[in-house]
Protein backbone atom coordinates (compact mmCIF):
# COMPACT_ATOMS: atom_id res chain seq x y z
CA UNK A 1 0.00 0.00 0.00
CA UNK A 2 2.81 2.39 0.88
CA UNK A 3 4.40 1.94 -2.58
CA UNK A 4 1.10 2.70 -4.31
CA UNK A 5 0.73 5.98 -2.39
CA UNK A 6 4.34 6.92 -3.16
CA UNK A 7 3.88 6.15 -6.84
CA UNK A 8 0.62 8.12 -6.90
CA UNK A 9 2.28 11.10 -5.19
CA UNK A 10 5.08 10.99 -7.75
CA UNK A 11 2.58 10.82 -10.61
CA UNK A 12 0.62 13.78 -9.22
CA UNK A 13 3.84 15.79 -8.84
CA UNK A 14 4.92 15.00 -12.41
CA UNK A 15 1.51 15.85 -13.87
CA UNK A 16 1.35 19.09 -11.87
CA UNK A 17 4.84 20.02 -12.99
CA UNK A 18 4.04 19.24 -16.62
CA UNK A 19 0.83 21.27 -16.38
CA UNK A 20 2.79 24.26 -15.07
CA UNK A 21 5.36 23.76 -17.83
CA UNK A 22 2.70 23.67 -20.57
CA UNK A 23 1.00 26.75 -19.09
CA UNK A 24 4.34 28.57 -19.08
CA UNK A 25 3.81 29.52 -22.69
CA UNK A 26 1.17 32.18 -22.11
CA UNK A 27 3.37 35.15 -21.14
CA UNK A 28 5.60 37.29 -23.36
CA UNK A 29 9.35 36.94 -23.38
CA UNK A 30 11.94 37.88 -25.96
CA UNK A 31 12.77 35.04 -28.35
CA UNK A 32 16.32 33.85 -27.62
CA UNK A 33 19.14 34.85 -29.93
CA UNK A 34 19.78 31.85 -32.15
CA UNK A 35 21.24 31.00 -35.52
CA UNK A 36 19.25 28.52 -37.57
CA UNK A 37 21.09 26.53 -40.26
CA UNK A 38 18.62 25.89 -43.07
CA UNK A 39 18.58 22.85 -45.34
CA UNK A 40 20.09 24.86 -48.20
CA UNK A 41 23.05 25.76 -45.96
CA UNK A 42 21.98 29.38 -45.46
CA UNK A 43 21.58 30.86 -42.01
CA UNK A 44 18.80 32.78 -40.37
CA UNK A 45 18.92 34.47 -36.98
CA UNK A 46 16.24 35.24 -34.44
CA UNK A 47 16.56 38.90 -35.48
CA UNK A 48 15.40 37.88 -38.97
CA UNK A 49 12.04 36.84 -37.48
CA UNK A 50 11.16 40.41 -36.50
CA UNK A 51 8.44 42.10 -38.52
CA UNK A 52 6.52 38.85 -39.06
CA UNK A 53 4.42 36.59 -36.90
CA UNK A 54 6.40 33.34 -36.85
CA UNK A 55 5.65 29.79 -35.81
CA UNK A 56 8.86 28.07 -34.64
CA UNK A 57 8.26 24.32 -34.48
CA UNK A 58 10.75 21.89 -32.92
CA UNK A 59 10.08 18.46 -34.41
CA UNK A 60 11.59 15.15 -35.50
CA UNK A 61 10.89 12.72 -38.32
CA UNK A 62 10.65 9.93 -35.71
CA UNK A 63 7.92 11.79 -33.77
CA UNK A 64 4.51 10.45 -34.78
CA UNK A 65 2.67 13.52 -33.46
CA UNK A 66 5.06 15.78 -35.41
CA UNK A 67 4.43 13.88 -38.63
CA UNK A 68 0.66 13.83 -37.98
CA UNK A 69 0.46 17.59 -37.36
CA UNK A 70 2.61 18.59 -40.35
CA UNK A 71 -0.31 18.85 -42.83
CA UNK A 72 -1.99 21.34 -40.44
CA UNK A 73 1.28 23.27 -40.06
CA UNK A 74 1.53 23.44 -43.87
CA UNK A 75 -2.12 24.52 -44.16
CA UNK A 76 -1.61 27.23 -41.51
CA UNK A 77 1.48 28.52 -43.33
CA UNK A 78 -0.37 28.58 -46.66
CA UNK A 79 -3.39 30.34 -45.14
CA UNK A 80 -1.46 33.20 -43.52
CA UNK A 81 1.88 33.52 -45.32
CA UNK A 82 0.74 36.26 -47.71
CA UNK A 83 -0.41 38.30 -44.68
CA UNK A 84 3.02 38.37 -42.99
CA UNK A 85 3.14 34.95 -41.28
CA UNK A 86 6.15 32.66 -41.44
CA UNK A 87 7.04 29.19 -40.24
CA UNK A 88 10.40 27.76 -39.25
CA UNK A 89 10.59 24.01 -38.61
CA UNK A 90 13.63 23.09 -36.49
CA UNK A 91 14.63 19.42 -36.65
CA UNK A 92 16.08 18.05 -33.43
CA UNK A 93 19.79 17.19 -33.15
CA UNK A 94 19.14 13.43 -33.01
CA UNK A 95 17.24 13.47 -36.31
CA UNK A 96 19.49 12.24 -39.15
CA UNK A 97 19.88 15.10 -41.68
CA UNK A 98 19.13 12.75 -44.59
CA UNK A 99 15.76 11.89 -43.00
CA UNK A 100 14.95 15.57 -42.55
CA UNK A 101 15.85 16.40 -46.17
CA UNK A 102 13.83 13.44 -47.44
CA UNK A 103 10.82 14.43 -45.30
CA UNK A 104 10.96 18.07 -46.42
CA UNK A 105 11.23 17.09 -50.08
CA UNK A 106 8.62 14.31 -50.15
CA UNK A 107 6.09 16.37 -48.15
CA UNK A 108 6.93 19.51 -50.16
CA UNK A 109 7.28 21.63 -47.02
CA UNK A 110 6.69 25.21 -48.22
CA UNK A 111 8.48 26.88 -45.29
CA UNK A 112 12.04 27.04 -44.00
CA UNK A 113 13.46 23.93 -42.36
CA UNK A 114 16.52 24.07 -40.10
CA UNK A 115 18.60 21.27 -38.60
CA UNK A 116 19.80 21.81 -35.04
CA UNK A 117 22.89 19.56 -35.37
CA UNK A 118 24.43 20.53 -32.03
CA UNK A 119 21.25 21.00 -29.99
CA UNK A 120 22.26 24.61 -29.27
CA UNK A 121 19.02 26.05 -30.68
CA UNK A 122 16.84 23.68 -28.64
CA UNK A 123 18.84 24.57 -25.50
CA UNK A 124 18.48 28.30 -26.18
CA UNK A 125 14.70 27.98 -26.60
CA UNK A 126 14.16 26.55 -23.11
CA UNK A 127 16.03 23.26 -23.44
CA UNK A 128 13.40 21.74 -25.72
CA UNK A 129 13.30 17.97 -25.21
CA UNK A 130 9.74 17.04 -26.12
CA UNK A 131 8.47 17.14 -29.69
CA UNK A 132 6.57 18.75 -31.07
CA UNK A 133 7.19 21.97 -29.20
CA UNK A 134 5.88 25.06 -30.95
CA UNK A 135 6.41 28.74 -30.22
CA UNK A 136 4.47 31.68 -31.62
CA UNK A 137 6.64 34.79 -31.98
CA UNK A 138 5.03 38.19 -32.59
CA UNK A 139 6.29 40.95 -34.92
CA UNK A 140 8.44 42.39 -32.11
CA UNK A 141 10.31 39.12 -31.61
CA UNK A 142 8.50 38.16 -28.40
CA UNK A 143 7.31 34.63 -27.69
CA UNK A 144 3.61 35.02 -26.94
CA UNK A 145 2.58 31.36 -26.68
CA UNK A 146 4.10 27.91 -26.63
CA UNK A 147 2.59 24.50 -27.13
CA UNK A 148 3.96 21.13 -26.11
CA UNK A 149 2.30 18.53 -28.26
CA UNK A 150 -0.02 19.28 -31.14
CA UNK A 151 -1.59 22.75 -30.91
CA UNK A 152 -5.32 23.32 -31.01
CA UNK A 153 -5.26 24.67 -34.57
CA UNK A 154 -8.51 26.72 -34.48
CA UNK A 155 -7.17 28.43 -31.30
CA UNK A 156 -3.77 28.88 -32.98
CA UNK A 157 -5.41 30.47 -36.04
CA UNK A 158 -7.32 32.96 -33.86
CA UNK A 159 -4.04 33.91 -32.15
CA UNK A 160 -2.23 34.31 -35.49
CA UNK A 161 -5.03 36.53 -36.81
CA UNK A 162 -4.89 38.67 -33.66
CA UNK A 163 -1.10 39.02 -33.89
CA UNK A 164 -1.17 39.80 -37.63
CA UNK A 165 -3.64 42.62 -36.93
CA UNK A 166 -1.25 44.27 -34.43
CA UNK A 167 0.89 47.16 -35.63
Amino acid sequence: MRIKHGAMALLVAVVAGLGAWVAWGTGKSQAPESTFVLLDGSRQSTADLRGKVTLVNFWATSCTTCVAEMPEVISTYNKYHAKGFDTLAVAMSYDPPSYVVNFAETRKLPFKVAIDNTGAVARAWGDVQLTPTTYIVNKRGEIVKSFIGQPNFPELHRLIEKLLAEA
